[in-house]
């Protein structure tokens, strides 16, 4: 018998239990039966090994054998990421369709980038060059949009032994060789492997300073994400989750977007993948896909591989922003990845914690959103990667432990409200229940980029929208009528609020994304709108004369009527408003 050998003597669904593998280590990665399905040891007690399978286990026998292959679940991380669509544990799907199957066959490897296909590469260094760890030794134009920087390896620094020249090589290749101070030399070639569960090292974190800008105004004006920071997207069924990602990854000014399909149902993820490729870059013209990595995990694909999907996500993330990117990823949906968590738990005969979950759920979520920042890389570039993770609770109740524990990680909580969803209120972000953290980290970033007073409005529109929630409560039980004019303008304000500036339509061209400084413009004219009929209404004018109705209603459709280069039309608006009120408070007078 072969030290990294074992024999097959439980099986569970997806938990195989092995004998013989005291050899064995933890989160080692193995071959399991006949069909050499791919596996990862998640226990070693004495002699026996516990082992997740990665693929359906269906006709695997007792006594078949394990075969260790004595490294961890790696990627191979290289040229040819970018615009491809691969499952839960990093197999490109594109070469799995060329095998005519249905469903994944079992027993097909571990799958990876094509390590054959032929890149133009341009090479930086010459023979004799010190090159530290991180370098960027490389470049290849992987797509119309990004630019492959190849790097050293995170552990290894030398001197240039040999370098290939420039023009076309495999990934597979020997492109240099690198001697280290102990006088080994190293072969490098275009990819690294490298294992999913370990993060990837970066120079030192920095202060988060930027935001993560979407054009989407109940984001950047009421609750920003930054760029490197976290944030939640919950909501039941039909709230908007995916759809709200969709626009994140379309219109956000990251220059990777990392897509997680992890445990959504099938029809779901077939939208994704059909609608991805035929998306336009607004920025430069080009398909989304060029800057765009998807990762498919259905939820009839084995539970295990859904368990894996969010580390292979975040490890080509971390891949990219090492050569000074800045990656978005959307993980939809953190509540099927827990699932898979509470069933591989089950099987495990693991002691329940609340609802069934494994006691170890904030720790495995800490350790996922953990990996979100903003860096100083290896090679003295700035990246960041910017973790958006949609959560699904069950029947919309944010109070299950998922949504709970994914809260303690996140800065941004961004709540889906499902009688907003129905009203047809898009993105149907709950404004009273949703806040961000980031809010006071970027006010040096908004006073810079947008203006002294843009946090100042923010702030005012806040208030006017709880003021509105706490007198909708009075109306429920009186009527509108009986409250004084100052608050029935309120409410009027706050429609406009709700309609005219926290409501976005998709699908119109100046609608779908808008500038941050148009934004601000926007609701800077709402809330002149408030205070010119605010002194009118001081002055005893009745509502009935403040409230124009065909002025207010074009406030409301400015975001139509107004193109994205505004200026001149935001500023008639403006004098129309004072125009009005100049004439009405001069009747009074």
């Amino acid at each position: 018998m072969k030290a990294n050998e074992g024999k097959i003597i439980y099986i569970n669904g997806p938990v195989i239990k092995g004998s013989q593998m005291e050899e064995f280590k933890m989160r080692e990665m193995v071959l399991v039966g006949e069909d050499k399905l791919i596996a990862e040891v998640i226990s070693i007690d004495d002699a026996i090994g516990t082992i997740q399978v990665y693929e359906e286990t269906e006709g695997i026998e007792l006594g078949e054998t394990v075969y260790g292959l004595g490294v961890p679940l790696s990627l191979k991380l290289g040229p040819g990421l970018i615009g491809s669509i691969f499952d839960g544990i990093g197999r490109p799907l594109e070469r799995i369709d060329q095998m005519n199957a249905d469903f994944i066959p079992n027993g097909i490897g571990l799958l990876s980038i094509d390590l054959d296909k032929k890149w133009d590469v341009a090479f930086k260094p010459s023979l004799g060059d010190v090159l530290a760890a991180g370098d960027i030794y490389a470049t290849i134009l992987e797509s119309g949009l990004v630019e492959h920087r190849l790097m050293m390896p995170p552990a290894l620094s030398g001197t240039v032994a040999f370098i290939a020249e420039n023009g076309s090589h495999g990934a597979n290749e020997v492109v240099m060789k690198i001697t280290d101070a102990f006088g080994i030399t190293h072969d490098i070639r275009m990819y690294q492997e490298w294992p999913v569960r370990k993060a990837r090292p970066s120079k030192h974190r920095m202060k988060i300073s930027k935001p993560l800008v979407t054009g989407q105004r109940v984001f950047d004006c009421f609750f920003p994400i930054a760029k490197g920071g976290t944030a939640a997207i919950p909501g039941g069924f039909g709230t908007g989750k995916t759809m709200t990602q969709h626009q994140l990854a379309k219109w956000s000014d990251a220059d990777i977007i990392v897509y997680i399909g992890c445990g959504e149902r099938g029809n779901e993820m077939t939208d994704v993948l059909e609608e991805f490729p035929k998306l336009i870059d607004p920025k430069s013209g080009k398909a989304i896909m060029e800057r765009t990595v998807l990762i498919a995990n259905t939820s009839n694909m084995p539970v295990a591989a859904r368990e894996a999907s969010i580390y292979t996500g975040i490890t080509i993330a971390e891949y990219y922003r090492d050569m000074g990117y800045h990656v978005a990823i959307m993980a939809d949906s953190t509540s099927r990845w827990a699932e898979a968590l509470r069933e591989i738990s089950g099987r495990l005969e693991e002691m329940p914690a609340e609802e069934g979950y494994p006691a170890y759920l904030p720790y495995r979520l800490a350790e996922f959103y953990e990996r979100a920042g903003y860096v100083t890389t290896l090679n003295d570039q700035e990246g960041s990667i910017t973790v958006i993770g949609a959560v699904s609770p069950a029947g919309g109740d944010f109070s299950e432990p998922v949504t709970e524990n994914t809260k303690r990680y996140v800065n941004a909580f961004l709540a889906l409200d499902r009688k907003l969803a129905y009203s047809r209120h898009y993105p149907a972000i709950n404004w009273l229940t949703s806040y961000s953290g980031y809010v006071k980290m970027l006010g040096d970033w908004y006073v810079t980029n947008v203006g002294e007073d843009a946090l100042v409005m923010r702030n005012n529109a806040m208030k006017l929208l709880q003021e509105e929630s706490k007198l909708l409560d009075i109306v429920q039980l009186v009527g509108e009528d009986v409250l004084p004019d100052s608050q029935r303008l309120v409410l009027e304000i706050s429609r406009i609020l709700k309609t005219g500036i926290l409501q976005q339509n998709a699908f119109h061209k100046d609608d779908s994304f808008v500038p941050i400084a148009k934004q601000f413009s926007m609701l800077k004219v709402v809330l002149h709108l408030y205070d010119r009929a605010k002194a009118c209404s001081e002055l005893g004018i009745q509502i009935s004369r403040i409230k124009d109705t065909e002025l207010f209603e074009r406030v409301v459709k400015m975001k139509y009527s107004i193109p994205n280069d505004y200026k001149e039309t935001i500023d008639a608006l403006i004098r129309d408003i004072d125009g009005y009120y100049d004439a009405l408070m001069s009747e009074y007078e």
